[in-house]
């Protein structure tokens, strides 16, 4: 049977700023790969069929939409997962700066991607963030956490 060390003073401090960084370090590995499977399944949501500009759309409201230049899909990104002093935070979504090559009024792909999750002018909705989130925090979430939080072990005295 081993002896247990000698505590002396400043072991527990030690001991929990290991464990604290442990984790930090482990809710970033987390967020990062939860950030890109949202950030895929987005990509794919954006996806229902193909139509040219002007022609009419195959996809159906509700479900995600069609491509038509691939511009929407190609602006879906995350921001770098940075610390907030409450824990580490990202953003999943479109990016500035992406037009599409078409039409006269060329609506960047931000605004595009608003517009589509949230409502166009007839009021018809072709969500693919929020689906990719809902997917991603049910099915992809818990099988991070595991990876990142039941392998390892802690610090010892």
């Amino acid at each position: 049977m081993s002896a247990l060390p000698e505590l002396r003073p400043g072991m527990f401090t030690r001991l929990f700023a290991e464990i604290a960084a442990d984790g930090q370090k482990r809710a970033h590995t987390m967020l990062t790969g939860l950030a890109l499977a949202v950030e895929r399944q987005a990509k794919v949501n954006a996806s229902s069929g193909a139509h040219k500009y002007g022609t009419p759309t195959p996809a159906r409201p509700g479900a995600g939409p069609a491509v038509i230049s691939g511009t929407l899909r190609r602006s879906l990104t995350h921001s770098p997962i940075i610390w907030t002093g409450g824990g580490w935070e990202t953003k999943v979504g479109t990016a500035v700066g992406f037009n599409p090559p078409y039409g006269k009024k060329k609506t960047p792909a931000n605004l595009y991607g608003k517009y589509l999750e949230t409502g166009l002018r007839n009021g018809a909705t072709y969500p693919f963030l929020k689906p990719a989130l809902s997917f991603a925090t049910r099915v992809v979430a818990p099988q991070l956490y595991q990876a990142a939080f039941r392998t390892g072990g802690w610090p010892r005295l």
